[in-house]
Formats: structure tokens, sequence, C-alpha cells
């Protein structure tokens, strides 16, 4: 089975009204919130609060996205088809941006994670991008995200979804990561930045080396991050070959035994043997965020590779790097700058899901929170110091892919999935 791989508005509050029918349905199956495993009283992080999302209960969601500055939180809602906007002001969710394919399913009744849309998000200013299901790329503008308007939809020439993506911190080149197809590819576009009108493209194709991630063996790439010191994006893959030597990265019977590598890329170089692939130690990683003093800290996962048992932060100019002890299986990460704190999506956490919450400055564990069994999306707003941790349906409720404890629906009080809202406590002087 192919493993999961690679502003400006004036502040104001939004006045919603959801329909009626709506409103009455999340009302009637709502309890108390932030109860039981996932909101315990002896932690720094505390849950605070939940977000219902209407419409299906969440079967299935992938990545998410804060917008601090406009106070904006974004969710690849599969179940419902959309990328869900949640005002981190209010905590209430306020509109979402229609039009993907939703949720694919095998033959065996599971999501086809490779067919289903939404998946990658970003955002920069008014421009929403959202990688879709079908391979597409599209472009929303969100002037008012109470009703984002879809302005572009863009083929990146796949089959499969268009994953993970990073933008520059001017929003105007986006890298977006084409995971499922084989080979794997990324895509860099030209973005909108601070334009006022759309003028997205692709700029050209980006491969690994066949002898780094050889064809055929299901072998992918996960999450791009852009550091604005180095000006170089750095990608995450999963597995490559020949780290260490005689490894089976799928050649082989048996599980995976290479560790995964991290992809750095140059947007101004479009000469394929300047591409640097940096082997990891003990770590096939998923997610990627730059944290301080342009450290980088990698999400890895026994998802990928089964002896993972910790996280690793590497440097992006020497790539020294130091592991993270009793913290892994994770997919998505995020550093927020506002408490100096990384924050993982670690579904795959030996023991079970839980929120990870790491001191960014000496990359210590602080501490982990339980969460519902799927929970492996992060973000977190930097001016409140809020984290977002989607959580699903009960497996009751929705099938395949739900929850298969009862974390997720102690912390949303029902049975229809929300979105955690966790407060932080630590402190930027750390």
């Amino acid at each position: 089975m192919r493993r999961k791989l690679l502003h400006f508005l004036t502040m104001r509050v939004w006045h919603v009204t959801l329909p009626f029918a709506i409103s009455l349905a999340a009302s009637a199956t709502l309890s108390a919130q932030c109860m039981g495993p996932g909101a315990p009283t002896n932690t720094e992080t505390r849950c605070v609060t939940a977000v219902l999302i209407p419409g299906n209960p969440i079967r299935t969601f992938d990545i998410s996205w804060v917008d601090a500055n406009r106070g904006l939180y974004f969710l690849a809602d599969r179940s419902n088809s959309g990328v869900d906007i949640i005002s981190t002001a209010m905590n209430k969710w306020i509109g979402r941006a229609p039009g993907f394919t939703g949720v694919a399913l095998n033959p065996n009744g599971t999501v086809n994670n490779n067919l289903s849309g939404p998946d990658g998000v970003v955002t920069h200013g008014k421009w929403l991008y959202a990688g879709d299901g079908d391979s597409t790329l599209k472009v929303f503008d969100i002037s008012d995200p109470t009703k984002p308007v879809q302005v572009a939809s863009i083929s990146t020439g796949g089959t499969t979804r268009v994953d993970e993506m990073a933008l520059t911190a001017d929003g105007e080149l986006l890298l977006a990561a084409n995971n499922a197809e084989d080979p794997p590819y990324a895509t860099l576009f030209t973005a909108n930045g601070d334009e006022d009108s759309n003028s997205v493209s692709i700029i050209r194709k980006i491969e690994v080396d066949p002898s780094i991630l050889p064809p055929g063996f299901g072998l992918s790439i996960e999450q791009p991050a852009w550091d604005e010191h180095t000006k170089r994006f750095y990608v995450s893959i999963p597995t490559i070959a020949d780290n260490p030597a005689g490894c089976n990265y799928g050649q082989l019977s048996g599980p995976i035994t290479c560790s995964g590598g991290m992809l750095v890329l140059d947007p101004t170089d479009s000469n394929p043997a300047d591409q640097k692939v940096v082997p990891l130690n003990e770590c096939g990683p998923n997610g990627l965020t730059v944290g301080p003093f342009d450290n980088l800290l990698e999400g890895c996962t026994p998802g990928n590779e089964p002896s993972n048992t910790s996280e690793l932060v590497i440097n992006a100019d020497s790539f020294h790097y130091a592991n993270i002890g009793n913290i892994t299986g994770s997919d998505g990460v995020w550093f927020n700058k506002g408490d100096k704190r990384y924050y993982t999506g670690s579904n795959n956490q030996i023991g079970g899901a839980v929120l990870g919450v790491i001191n960014g400055i000496t990359n210590l564990l602080i501490e982990t929170i339980p969460q519902s069994s799927r929970s492996h999306s992060v973000a977190a707003d930097s001016n409140r110091n809020l984290i977002y941790v989607p959580q699903v349906a009960p497996r009751a409720v929705v099938g395949a892919g739900g929850d298969t404890t009862t974390v997720g629906a102690g912390i949303c009080g029902g049975n229809s999935g929300c979105v955690a809202v966790y407060k932080s406590g630590g402190h930027a002087e750390e």
C-alpha cells in the first residue's frame, strides 16, 4: 500500500448566521466539550473549546493552516468536499471553499487518500491555494472569507492528488507535492503574492533522481517548507534508497528499513543536477516546519519506517541534527512563533494518537495529549497562542476511517467530529 508522503485585511469580527437547520442539528448533538483523556488538567496546553463543522460528520480530513494576521484557520475537509474556514477570534466556523472531489473510497470501503480532496492547503493575503484529488491546484479569492470564490483550477498532469504545499514568504512562489504519482514529483508555481488579480501558472515539474527514489515501489514525497533565511524549499521524503546501504525500501520482502531524506530546492535553479537530498538518521518523515535558528522539525513516523521512535530536528544550513525522544508518528507539524513551541499531529504515536508539544529552543518534549485515532493535522494562531487539532467522528458513525477510541467524542462533546482548540501554556521568552 502506498505510504503517504512530500494580507492584508482590516481586522474585524464576522457576524455569521448559519442556516437554522444546521445550527439546530449541531446543538442537538452538543454536550459538554473538552472532556475525557483529550482534555487533561495536568498539562500546560489546555483544551478550551471545540468548533463544530456544519454538514457531514468528519470522516476524513487532511492539512490545516492558520493565517494569524487575518485570524483565520483553514481545514481540508474531505467529508464536506471543501476547505472549512474558522475565525480564530470567535472560534466559529464562518465559511467553506467548495468544489473538491470529497471522499474517494477503495473497493473495501476504506478511504482512498490518493484520490480524495482537498489535501494540501496554504494561504497568503486574499488567496487560498488547495490541492485536490484529481491532480489539480485550486485557487480561491477569500477577500470575504465567508464566501470564497474559486478563480482557477490548474492541472498538474497527474491522475492523483496534489498534496502538501508551501509558499515563499512573499507569497509569489508555491511548491506542491504530487506525492501519490509513481514516480512522485513536485510542481513549482508562480503564485499571486499580494496582487489583486489571479495569475497562477506552472513554472516546472521537479523530480528526484531515480537512484534515490526508484520508481515502481510506491515511494513518495511529502511536506515542503520555505526557509526565508536560506531562500530554499525543503521537502520531506519518507523513504530513500540505500539509507543505510543495503536497506529495504520495498525491493525486498519484509518491513521497510530505509530511512528517509530531505530534498533541498533553490527555486531559481532549474538544473536537476544541482538538487540535493540530505539523508536523515532513523527518520521516515512526513511533516516539516521551520523553527528557530533555521532549524527544521521533521515529523518522523513508524508509518513510513517501523523502527522510528523519535522526531528529528535538523539545521537548514549545517544539516546537523538531534533526535527528540518519546514522541513519533507525526504527519502534520507546526512551529508556533508565539510561544516558540513545535506542535505535532502524531496519529501514529506508539500507544495511540497524541498532540505533541516540543520546546523549540531546547528541542525537548514538553508533553503529549491524547487525540482521536486519526488526528494527524495541527496548526496554530501565533497571535493568540491557540492550537487547532481536527478530530474525526467515531467509527460507529462514519465507518472505516473514523475514531476507534472515545477521545474525539469527549473533546468534541458529540459524535460528529470537530476542530479542538487548545490554549498554549508557553511564553515567547522561553
